[in-house]
């Protein structure tokens, strides 16, 4: 039976979830989804330990006990499945690829696959390190995660699963000699999270409204440097560079889909003169406003 309740996946967006038998008691989930929010039901089993790396985009859980874990490219967290049972995964940049790794450590201590056994792996021991606290332990990108999981990108579907039964062997022997103890793990209250969102649903609401740091942080009752710390965490950039790009990308939909005119289009997403719009929009995305929009209506036939 699978560890996730996989008919209980909710999402308002597009995802696909392929699951993969590696092992007796060892499944992994390749995952991609473009929404905003994405529920995943499971049971909470206290013996499962779930281990999630992010290959693109950003995710965040908030957590039994009101805490949030927030991850960006090649981030890597670990927890058991009684920690984060019906925990909605959050998508702050509207878009995610990654695996996630379900150890049933009692069942694979009970019968070892034979590559696991050679490697004389401590269930009990990793056990002990990574499902009995109560929190998640994280590593922040990291090159030593990247050799395990990066390597599962780009390779033929056809040897996906061979891939996985190394690359969970290799894993848990990387997993059995650290120490989590070691790891940073910023974690946030779901409250602080929850304030976070709400700000940047108010940043993004009119995008011709501007606000600066210091109202905001008079506005939500946080100090300006952790409004900075916790905007940061949940959207993976600071304030200001996430708010021009989400400019400029919006600016880029619309070039793109309306027949509006550059300057207007400029005011639309909040900048005053076609000027200041146009530097923006290079340093972004690449080209001038008006090569963007003339390489879409050639790529449109119009």
């Amino acid at each position: 039976m699978s560890r996730y309740e996989l008919d209980h996946i909710r999402t308002e967006g597009e995802g696909e979830m392929i699951q993969y038998q590696v092992y007796p008691g060892i499944e992994v989930y390749r995952s991609s989804f473009r929404a905003e929010q994405v529920t995943m039901l499971h049971k909470p089993d206290p013996y499962v330990l779930e281990i999630n790396y992010c290959h693109k985009g950003r995710a965040g859980w908030n957590m039994k006990g009101g805490t949030s874990v927030y991850l960006g490219e090649g981030d890597l967290c670990l927890h058991s499945m009684a920690y984060c049972a019906d925990s909605e995964m959050m998508l702050p940049l509207g878009y995610y690829e990654g695996i996630c790794a379900a150890v049933d450590l009692r069942q694979v201590a009970q019968s070892p696959p034979e590559i696991l056994l050679e490697a004389d792996l401590d269930f009990q021991q990793i056990a002990g390190k990574y499902c009995s606290c109560r929190r998640s332990a994280v590593i922040w990108a990291d090159d030593r995660v990247q050799r395990i999981f990066g390597a599962l990108y780009g390779i033929a579907p056809c040897l996906q699963l061979p891939y996985l039964k190394l690359k969970m062997q290799e894993l848990l022997l990387f997993l059995s000699q650290e120490d989590p103890g070691d790891w940073q793990a910023a974690q946030y209250s779901s409250g602080q999270t929850e304030l976070v969102k709400q700000i940047h649903s108010q940043l993004t609401r009119d995008l011709k409204q501007r606000y600066t740091i210091e109202e905001l942080s008079r506005q939500y009752l946080l100090n300006t440097s952790s409004l900075k710390e916790l905007f940061k965490a949940v959207y993976g950039f600071p304030v200001a560079s996430y708010m021009k790009e989400y400019r400029v990308r919006r600016a880029m939909e619309l070039l793109r889909d309306t027949g509006d005119s550059i300057s207007d289009i400029s005011k639309s997403v909040g900048y005053e003169t076609q000027g200041k719009f146009t530097k923006a929009f290079k340093d972004v995305a690449k080209v001038l406003p008006s090569e963007y929009r003339k390489q879409c209506r050639k790529e449109q036939g119009v």
